[in-house]
């Protein structure tokens, strides 16, 4: 059914500035899963552009609680390795991931935009040794920018129809620790 207030050729920030709340939050959920960004940034819609979503999107995502990040943590999955990498990596990853968790009580996580699936696993590796070392205060300033930098691809992509390198965070397990066989 169309709508005065969004009509079939709204743009994806029109409809989500036109959309009911519920609607709007599942879209913010899927980019950080915190209920209290989420519910922020849908208390201060329309927004005029992009880039002053993304800019309140930043600013809500600075003033999130320790609970609130604890939240978003916890909906995150591990980065995705490449469909072709060799089962070693896989184990040394799910290693590092393994101590990484370990130390800090939450998935690592690390945003990827930009980078070509070549580089994904030596930045992952390089990134969770060089994190490992942080104690829990320093990791978790880390943690929250990595955060806001997925939560700002995520809502971009959203909203642009564009396919990133960040993985859209969801309720299940992160893969790491299934017992799948790695691939061939």
């Amino acid at each position: 059914m169309q709508t005065r207030a969004t009509p079939a050729t709204a743009t994806p920030l029109e409809r989500f500035n036109t959309a009911p709340a519920a609607e709007a939050a599942q879209t913010l959920l899927a980019c950080l899963h915190s209920h209290a960004w989420t519910h922020r940034l849908t208390a201060h819609r329309p927004y005029p552009n992009l880039p002053a979503l993304l800019a309140a999107a930043d600013e809500a995502a600075y003033d999130l609680s320790p609970a609130d990040l604890t939240e978003a943590l916890a909906a995150e999955t591990l980065p995705a390795l490449p469909e072709d990498t060799y089962a070693a990596a896989h184990t040394a990853l799910n290693a590092a991931h393994a101590a990484y968790e370990s130390r800090f009580g939450h998935v690592f996580v690390i945003c990827l935009d930009g980078l070509s699936p070549d580089e994904t696993l030596n930045h992952v590796l390089a990134a969770i040794r060089s994190r490992l070392s942080n104690d829990r205060d320093e990791e978790r300033l880390v943690t929250a920018e990595e955060l806001r930098h997925m939560a700002k691809t995520r809502l971009t992509n959203a909203l642009q129809g564009a396919r990133g390198t960040a993985r859209p965070a969801t309720d299940g397990p992160h893969p790491a620790f299934k017992d799948k066989p790695p691939p061939p």
